[in-house]
């Protein structure tokens, strides 16, 4: 690797990263005290910036705060013409309609048809296009003997703020295990020893052990899986398809989904006796200009489509912005740097070579940490999009030997040879990236949201990590959920008998809310994919 690619500032502080080194080799930096976590986050984590909120004025959750670029979506106008759509003739009509293809939605249609159920997904993009399919770092799960879901709840507990919902992050650790050992027996490959043993390692604001993982492409190997499962099971597919609106049924019940072809723009009619949303996240919104780590379709659309049918948003306010995003190359901008990086022992260093932070905090606390670093202790590594900090990747190969970084995270390795990066002679360059939705629709444990016959899974919902998700609860919850959905939607679905008049009343209703409020608006929603345009530095979605 030549130096040709680093400025003579970064080249500089790599010497004094390098210089400190040494010492830093068993020296565990001291964890913040939970008053020193309060004034951190209220100063410097982008919740808390209020001037980038809105308040909404009408719907469910009025009156409650969410980003502006959310607002502005919850509180548009419908994709449709409800007068425009026939809806006498169904093109499709199951027992469970799954909107979404990643892992939330595949494990709601395996158990589904586990569960007797008639079950198709569609999905905007490819079936397996998911921020499951980013996910890198692992899954949790308390199976080892030093460990139980109570000492898992009490770290997710005090990792959410303790704003979690009580009876989904109790169902999301009591049902880890048996959710990791589904996988393993569907065919995941997870790192184990010689005998057999799950090799588990850390995370940020774990007490035990407890990551599963698959090398560092943990979330690709579930994907792969599941995929592979849903095709054994001949569940239809209907890729390249989005929900564009809900159908509720006369007595105002779940009962289907417009739905768009993303080619041909073609409308069709999907009709349900249960309806599963498992859209996943957000990040493609790019809240306050971040850049993100999601998947291209990820643009809060099944928080817009419950929005419209009245069912309540449960933390909306709250977003993960995980503290590892690529500063550097500009190639890479914003892609995702694994937390096992950390958990491996590389640590957080500022320009000036030193370690400010312990480098297994929360995710949140060390994205505020970053940013001050970088922004009022002025010690963050210039480059040319910003100011980045430095992850101390050669650290690894110095703790675990030669060849450490190619055996466990071989996928980061490639990612940054692929530009000419070598990660096991050079610290990379970090900074936070917009990652996840902590916030999205209310639900009960058995997954169904307010509006009756539509249930939730995955990064849609809301609740089960309060407002700040620890590393591995993610793909943890949407095997937990999504089997979860599954189950009951097909139980659910078999007690209607006959499914409603079809109506989409609920859109002029909503338009009527719309007017009443005041709110003048030519957006439409959801918003389905971004649109990049040059010079934009805020990647305005349209």
């Amino acid at each position: 690797m030549s130096d040709a690619f680093y400025t003579q500032e970064m080249l500089d502080s790599i010497k004094k990263v390098e210089a400190s080194r040494a010492s830093r080799i068993g020296f565990e930096p001291r964890r913040m005290t939970a008053e020193e976590k309060e004034a951190l986050l209220a100063k410097f984590h982008p919740d808390y910036k209020k001037e980038n909120f809105a308040t909404l004025e009408m719907g469910p959750n009025k009156g409650e705060q969410v980003p502006t670029e959310l607002a502005a979506l919850l509180q548009a106008h419908s994709r449709i013409n409800p007068d425009e759509i026939d809806l006498t003739h169904a093109d499709y009509d199951v027992d469970v309609l799954v909107i979404g293809g990643g892992g939330a939605g595949s494990s709601a249609a395996v158990m589904a048809h586990e569960n007797g159920a008639n079950v198709m997904i569609v999905t905007k993009l490819r079936h397996g296009d998911a921020n499951t399919m980013m996910a890198e770092g692992g899954i949790q799960a308390a199976d080892k003997e030093n460990d139980s879901p109570m000492t898992h709840y009490v770290d997710a507990l005090g990792g959410g703020h303790f704003k979690n919902v009580p009876e989904l992050l109790y169902k999301l650790v009591t049902d880890g295990p048996g959710a990791v050992k589904w996988l393993n027996d569907l065919g995941v490959m997870f790192d184990k020893e010689e005998d057999g043993t799950m090799v588990t390692t850390h995370g940020g604001g774990t007490s035990r052990k407890r990551m599963h993982a698959a090398k560092d492409y943990s979330g690709a190997e579930i994907m792969r899986v599941l995929r592979d499962e849903v095709i054994n099971r001949k569940i239809p597919v209907v890729d390249y398809t989005a929900a564009i609106e809900l159908i509720l049924d006369e007595n105002g019940k779940a009962a289907g989904a417009v739905l768009m072809n993303m080619e041909t723009h073609e409308i069709l009619i999907a009709k349900a006796k249960t309806v599963v949303i498992a859209t996943g996240g957000a990040g493609r919104l790019h809240y306050q200009g971040f850049p993100t780590s999601n998947h291209y379709g990820a643009t809060a659309d099944g928080l817009v489509l419950a929005y419209r049918v009245g069912a309540p948003l449960l933390y909306a306010y709250t977003l993960q912005y995980h503290p590892t995003g690529v500063a550097f190359p500009a190639q890479i901008f914003g892609a995702l740097v694994t937390e096992k990086v950390r958990s491996l022992g590389a640590m957080l260093i500022n320009v000036e070579g030193e370690a400010f932070m312990h480098p297994l905090e929360t995710r949140d606390v060390s994205a505020a940490s970053i940013i001050r670093e970088c922004n009022e202790r002025g010690k963050g590594v210039p480059t040319p999009d910003g100011y980045g900090i430095w992850l101390d990747t050669p650290m690894i190969e110095e703790i675990h030997g030669k060849g450490a970084i190619e055996k466990r995270i071989p996928a980061m390795l490639r990612m940054f040879m692929k530009y000419g990066y070598d990660m096991r002679e050079k610290p990379i360059l970090i900074y936070p990236t917009l990652h996840y939705q902590n916030g999205g629709i209310k639900i009960g444990a058995d997954g169904m949201s307010d509006v009756e016959n539509l249930f939730v899974a995955g990064e849609a919902v809301g609740g089960i990590h309060g407002e700040n998700r620890l590393m591995g609860n993610s793909l943890l919850d949407i095997i937990v959920f999504g089997r979860n959905a599954g189950v009951h939607a097909a139980a659910k679905a078999k007690t209607v008998k006959e499914v409603g008049k079809l109506t989409l009343d609920h859109v002029k209703k909503f338009d009527k809310e719309l007017a009443d409020a005041g709110i003048v608006t030519d957006e439409v929603s959801p918003k389905l994919l971004p649109r990049y345009t040059h010079g934009n530095p805020k990647y305005e979605a349209k």
